[in-house]
């Protein structure tokens, strides 16, 4: 399943009269949605990212194709390793990880669309000031756009959009975003996962964050 979750190009940061790319705080915790223009997938994941630690959980559940699929992943960059994690069963499924980390950041291509304030500016704590960016990805399958919204302070995720041959757009929105780790012992492999087996992926293409979903 191939629905781009960007997660990676969502971080925009800055001072308040001149918007400036920024990287997100390296630990954060929180929830996304993530669905398509072609409406083949809608899914709902919790996360949980250490950038000091090169780590990301996702546990998800979602629809595609009229398909209903749960999804629980751990990607460990430094040790270039990704789990499939099964507590139903108990069980764990070991891939290599043959790409390398990024921090969660806006490109420095990317242009500034605009800040706007997301609810009411009439009065304190009734509106959030957010910045938008846009820009252009080189990939295998050629270039890919996208349009990213952060908050103007603390750099947080709130919604992304990106290109794709396959889909077309596929739409991200973030919520419950808590800035530190609210679970740390989620970015540890569980203890039934110690005896996995890296598997053979040969003939596979390459387990990257960006095919989880």
């Amino acid at each position: 399943m191939r629905a781009l979750v960007l997660f990676s190009f969502l971080l925009v940061g800055c001072l308040a009269q001149r918007p400036r790319k920024c990287t997100s705080p390296p630990l954060l915790t929180g929830s996304f949605s993530v669905s398509t223009q072609s409406e083949r997938l809608m899914a709902f994941a919790k996360f949980s990212y250490d950038a000091l630690g090169k780590r990301i959980r996702l546990r998800e559940i979602g629809s595609y194709d009229n398909k209903t699929f749960h999804g629980d992943v751990l990607l460990l960059y430094r040790e270039g390793v990704m789990f499939h994690i099964n507590y139903r069963n108990r069980t764990c499924c070991k891939k290599p990880l043959n790409v390398d980390f990024h921090p969660l950041e806006i490109p420095q291509n990317a242009s500034l669309v605009g800040q706007v304030v997301v609810g009411s500016s009439s009065g304190p704590g009734q509106g959030v000031l957010v910045n938008t960016w846009a820009g252009e990805l080189q990939q295998k399958q050629g270039t890919a756009k996208y349009i990213s919204t952060v908050t103007e302070f603390g750099c947080i995720p709130v919604s992304s959009l990106f290109h794709t041959r396959e889909n077309g757009w596929v739409i991200t929105s973030f919520f419950n975003n808590v800035i530190g780790l609210v679970d740390p012992q989620l970015l540890l492999p569980p203890p039934f996962c110690k005896d996995a087996q890296l598997e053979d992926t040969d003939g596979e293409e390459p387990v990257t964050f960006f095919s989880l979903f």
